[in-house]
C-alpha cells in the first residue's frame, strides 16, 4: 500500500460490517488509526482484532451516532486514543422499507433518525474540535466523507423514508463544505451500490466470479473514501460521487434551469403554458429506481 492516509486518524461509523467495514480496512491499510464504531460491540471488536492482526491501529466504539451525546463522545474517543482527528466518514444506517401507503411513524421516525441526524450530530461535534483548532493557528487538513444513496439522488419506490434521509445527507453534504471550508473542512458523499445486509437480496445476483470480479463487493466503495480521506483530495469539496463496482461517477446535483420572467406577477390561468414551455426545454429527469 502507498501509505496514503499514514497517520491520519479516522472515525468510521457503523464500521462493523459491510460497507463500513470495509472502509476500516481499507483506512487502516494505508496506516490511518481508525476509530471502528458500532452499536454492536462483538462486530466493532472484530473489526478491531483484524486491523491489530493486520498491523494496524484501531479502537472499538459502540456509540449512538444518532444520540447528541454519544455522537460527541464518538468524537472524543478520537482525540482521546490518538490525540487528533483528521477524517469522519459517516456511514451508519439501516432501512425500514415500506410503500408510503404502508409507512409507519416509527419506520419514518427511525430511518431519518439514524441516517440524518447520524450524520449530522458526529459532524456537529467534529466542526467544533475543528474550528477550535483553526482558531488556535492548527487549521486542520480535515475531510467528512458523508453517505448518500441513489435512492436519495433519484428516488427509490419502497423507500421513501430512506431516501429522503439520503436526499437530507446530500443537501446537508454542499451546506457544510460551504460552511467549514474556512477551517481547513472538506465534505464530500458517495452514493455507492455494494452488497450489504441492507441490499444483500437486490445485489446477489450481481457478481461475476467468472471475471474473477465481484462487482457488488463492499470493498470497491473503499479506494474513492480512502482518497477523499487523504491530504491530496483537499482541492475537493461539496460533491457527490456515485461508486459501483469499477465505476466512479460524479452526481449531478439541482441546477438552475430553463425560467419564463414575466416581470410582474402571474394569473394563475396563464401559467398551463408557461409550464409546458419550460418542460419542453428541459430534459426528461432521471427515472426513479423501481418505477414502471
Amino acid at each position: 500500500m502507498s501509505g496514503l492516509c499514514q497517520d491520519r486518524v479516522v472515525v468510521v461509523t457503523g464500521a462493523g460490517r459491510g460497507i463500513g467495514r470495509a472502509h476500516a480496512l481499507a483506512f487502516a491499510a494505508e496506516g490511518a488509526p481508525v476509530v471502528v464504531n458500532d452499536v454492536d460491540g462483538d462486530a466493532a471488536a472484530g473489526v478491531v482484532a483484524e486491523i491489530a492482526a493486520l498491523g494496524g491501529k484501531a479502537v472499538a466504539d459502540t456509540s449512538d451516532v444518532a444520540d447528541w451525546a454519544g455522537a460527541r463522545e464518538l468524537i472524543g474517543a478520537a482525540l482521546a486514543n490518538f490525540s487528533r482527528l483528521d477524517v469522519l466518514v459517516n456511514n451508519a444506517g439501516f432501512v425500514r422499507d415500506r410503500m408510503l401507503v404502508n409507512l409507519a411513524e416509527d419506520e419514518w421516525d427511525a430511518v431519518v433518525r439514524v441516517h440524518l441526524k447520524g450524520h449530522f450530530a458526529p459532524l456537529r461535534h467534529a466542526a467544533d474540535h475543528w474550528r477550535a483548532e483553526a482558531k488556535a493557528g492548527r487549521t486542520p487538513s480535515a475531510r467528512v466523507i458523508n453517505t448518500s444513496s441513489g435512492a436519495g439522488l433519484l428516488g427509490s419506490v419502497g423507500q421513501g423514508n430512506y431516501s429522503a434521509a439520503k436526499a437530507g445527507i446530500a443537501g446537508l453534504t454542499v451546506v457544510a463544505a460551504a460552511e467549514l471550508a474556512r477551517y481547513g473542512v472538506t465534505v464530500n458523499a458517495i452514493a455507492p451500490a455494494a452488497r450489504t445486509r441492507m441490499t444483500e437480496a437486490v445485489f446477489a445476483s450481481m457478481a461475476r466470479p467468472d471475471e474473477g470480479f465481484d462487482a457488488m463487493a463492499p470493498e470497491n466503495v473503499s479506494p474513492l473514501v480512502v482518497w477523499l480521506g487523504s491530504a491530496e483530495s483537499g482541492h475537493v469539496t461539496g460533491r457527490v460521487f456515485e461508486v459501483e463496482g469499477g465505476k466512479v461517477s460524479l452526481a449531478q446535483a439541482w441546477r438552475h434551469g430553463p425560467a419564463v420572467d414575466k416581470g410582474e406577477r402571474w394569473d394563475p390561468a396563464e401559467l398551463g403554458p408557461v409550464v409546458k414551455e419550460l418542460l419542453e426545454q428541459a430534459p426528461e429527469p432521471e427515472p426513479v429506481y423501481g418505477a414502471s
